[in-house]
């Protein structure tokens, strides 16, 4: 019989947690969703665990098909055979239609790699983004950790919030000012309750680009020094109850503490989808739908179809120490700062083009997850490495967009590439950097463009095409990324710029 707490799990982890866990005394299959045909239930990708008697851990319908599904499954685990199968329109399964009218495909693996499975679980368990690649699936698919929602608050406000977060099977951080609240939740069932003890003595912070902060009370000492800890990390929501003169209030005292405008625009308030909710339980919702809404803005992946092109081929003729791209720079080489960037973001493809006998370079990359090209050509300019990358993007599926990174432009933030991707519409050939009203790199160019970036010769680079293109547009770089290091002053005047 099915364990009822675990038939509808909807994350990865939680569903390659169970598989891993019902291994360990037996088979078990892994059921994939491949694809979709109009309305769906699920998304491709998603998953279901069921071991050999029956039990199943997640769901890929709403009940129209998951029961054939396990007797499926249990067959390809006797038979020790991997199915494919299409249920809805088109299927051969004519007395299972789907009401949405779609279609679903799935693949049935008796026995996938167990190490790979766990490889994908353990990076999602890390908070980080994986890719499951299994060579008898179609394609790979790409999962983000769980969002994860952290509540500083007190009273009937914040324990109903986090009651809604967890039936909801997000992740939680809840974080209590008083005793009777931190006893309510210990009754409650809630385990690891932090207790906020003075404003000066915060909890660490630990927010990554999964989670959403939420302060949930009033109190103008708590309420700076819990908002600066929230921005100063990389939350992609952060909210605050209270009313508009209430929100005014705190940005006036968070400006007069130094904090950026740019970065108290980022705090939410009043909170919610509905405006004005008196009762606890009624926020709560209002709260937790702004957050998912805010969620999928945010963490759809925006780079599932770019390609990012790192040009790492540079001849470092100006550098009068060596190799530029391997000087020390806060305690790490050059290449490792512009090499971090988009780091946690899954993209198409990450290409490197170094140029001959730059093993150091291409060693640093290959630890960062590049995918090396060699530019033989290197010593003719940097057009033939936009070339060369370029390339090995035109032989890929899907990819739609590419944006172009110099790899001695350490300071460039992934803040500002997302600015660049936010602004590259559907219409637009390409969007430029711009730093005191001079065109630089970064850049992203739409497939549009493609031709062009191959064919490109001679002293030109990108932004020479970036110029003969209509639709195009610009973001500000600020001065404090714009610096690239060709010389030893250069890196002289970088040196202990960058944050620890």
């Amino acid at each position: 019989m099915a364990d009822p707490s675990r038939l509808y799990a909807e994350h990865p982890q939680d569903v390659l947690n169970q598989w891993l866990d019902w291994r360990q005394v037996g088979p078990v299959a892994l059921v994939v969703i491949t694809s979709t045909e109009g309305g769906s239930v699920r998304s491709p990708g998603a998953l279901m665990a069921v071991a050999g008697d029956g039990r199943r851990c997640g769901y890929i319908s709403g009940g129209c098909v998951d029961a054939d599904v396990v007797l499926q499954a249990q067959q390809a685990l006797k038979d020790n055979q991997t199915l494919s199968l299409r249920y809805g329109a088109g299927s051969p399964f004519i007395d299972m239609p789907l009401p949405c009218g779609g279609a679903i495909e799935i693949t049935i693996l008796p026995s996938p790699d167990e190490a790979l499975l766990r490889q994908c679980h353990d990076k999602l368990r890390a908070r980080k983004w994986a890719r499951l690649s299994l060579p008898e699936l179609p394609a790979s698919f790409v999962y983000h950790p769980k969002l994860r929602i952290r509540i500083a608050g007190r009273g009937a406000d914040a324990l109903a919030l986090a009651r809604l977060v967890r039936a909801g099977g997000y992740d939680l951080a809840l974080q209590l000012r008083d005793g009777e609240d931190i006893d309510e939740a210990l009754h409650d069932g809630f385990e690891d309750v932090v207790a906020l003890k003075t404003p000066q003595d915060l909890p660490p912070g630990s927010d990554d680009a999964y989670t959403a902060f939420i302060l949930m009370f009033h109190d103008p000492d708590w309420e700076a020094a819990l908002l600066k800890q929230a921005l100063c990390g990389k939350a992609f929501y952060i909210g605050a109850v209270g009313s508009q003169k209430t929100q005014a209030r705190r940005r006036a005292r968070l400006a007069q503490e130094g904090i950026a405008p740019e970065q108290i625009a980022r705090i939410r308030g009043p909170i919610g989808l509905v405006p004005s909710m008196r009762d606890a339980s009624m926020l709560a919702v209002s709260a937790l739908a702004e957050i998912v809404g805010a969620y999928r803005e945010t963490q759809v992946n925006p780079y599932s179809n770019t390609a990012v092109i790192l040009l790492a081929a540079g001849q470092s003729e100006r550098f009068q120490e060596g190799d530029k791209l391997l000087a020390d720079l806060a305690g790490r080489p050059v290449l490792t700062h512009t090499a971090a960037r988009l780091a946690e973001q899954p993209v198409a493809a990450r290409i490197a083009v170094t140029g001959p006998g730059q093993a150091d370079r291409q060693k640093i990359l290959k630890s960062a997850g590049w995918q090396i090209i060699e530019n033989k050509d290197a010593a003719a300019g940097q057009s033939t490495s936009l070339k060369a990358g370029m390339d090995a993007v035109m032989g890929m599926p899907d990819v739609e967009q590419v944006l172009v990174l110099l790899a001695d432009m350490p300071f460039i933030s992934d803040k500002h590439l997302h600015s660049l991707r936010e602004t590259m519409t559907p219409e637009t050939s390409a969007v430029m950097s711009v730093n005191r009203d001079t065109l630089c790199p970064p850049a992203i160019f739409s497939e549009a463009t493609f031709g062009q970036l191959a064919g490109i010769s001679g002293d030109v680079g990108a932004r020479h095409i970036f110029r003969s293109l209509n639709l195009t547009r610009t973001c500000q770089l600020p001065d404090s990324e714009a610096l690239d290091i060709d010389t030893t002053e250069d890196l002289a005047r970088a040196t202990g710029a960058l944050p620890a």
